[in-house]
């Protein structure tokens, strides 16, 4: 066994609903000996939690699940410089925490798992820190993705509405991009990782929103209507939401407003 490989499964698994995890997805993990988990503190303890329920109810067979803490980010940084060269410091920091994990926790031969919030090739950075890695000579293994639902794809279906209008393109940015500069009206705007609220600097263009938080939880917040009337409404229920979890997860869809509506169109 000391010559076999180490093999690792990085598993999107959804928005936050355990019945989000697609049948591939429950095959990887139960093909897993150890899973890392990297927690974020005691704010955000229920997040380590519901991974814990979503493996005790997909799997029977022994596991270990191997946590550690994540690195503390700066994040007071936003100009493009200084908000890269943040990123890849954290993102430098985390791989040294997962490749003493890989080398201490994962035997030659055993299958290690990462369980990624949505889908693994959407704003998370499980596979850049693989590839630091690996870079580096010091651990071989090899990785396999399973794609998982994300929280776009969830947003879309709670809302009942798809991403793009017709004939027209998609465009996905951060929050902080989107407070940079409006793509113009000829697309329609996923906005992930909004910490500043750039909507509400979007008001009086004639915008729709379909927003959305903690989705696929027992949490889940969702509105839906003219921007102009609800993203205060938006962004009192961020605000609570916030003191009453100590943190929150949104995604957002902006579009131009339908050209009927059957009253002002608001849900949630």
């Amino acid at each position: 066994m000391s010559d076999a490989p180490r093999h690792i499964l990085v598993i999107g698994m959804g928005a936050g609903d355990p019945d989000h995890l697609t049948l591939a997805a429950v095959k990887a993990m139960r093909r897993a000996d150890v899973f890392f988990v990297l927690g974020k503190g005691r704010e955000k303890e229920s997040l380590t939690r519901l991974r814990r329920e979503i493996l005790d109810e997909h799997l029977t067979g022994p596991y270990r699940v191997v946590e550690a803490e994540d690195p503390w980010r700066d994040r007071t940084q936003q100009d493009g410089g200084r908000y890269a060269s943040a990123v890849h410091d954290w993102r430098h920091r985390r791989a040294d925490i997962c490749e003493r994990l890989i080398i201490e926790e994962l035997a030659p031969g055993q299958c290690g798992a990462f369980l990624v919030w949505g889908d693994p090739s959407l704003y998370d950075s499980t596979l850049a820190i693989l590839d630091d890695i690996r870079g580096r000579g010091t651990v071989e293994f090899g990785h396999e993705v399973i794609p998982g639902i994300s929280s776009v794809s969830a947003l879309a279906a709670r809302h009942r509405v798809t991403l793009n209008g017709v004939g027209r393109p998609i465009h996905i940015t951060p929050g902080r991009r989107l407070a940079q500069g409006f793509p113009g009206n000829d697309v329609d705007i996923v906005v992930m990782l909004d910490g500043h609220e750039s909507f509400t600097h979007l008001t009086g263009r004639g915008l729709w929103i379909h927003w959305g938080a903690y989705i696929g939880t027992p949490d889940e917040i969702l509105v839906s209507g003219p921007l102009d009337e609800v993203a205060g409404r938006i962004s009192r229920l961020r605000a609570e939401a916030r003191e009453r979890h100590g943190w929150i997860m949104d995604t957002y869809l902006l579009r131009p407003a339908p050209e009927s509506m059957d009253g002002d169109g608001a849900e949630g």
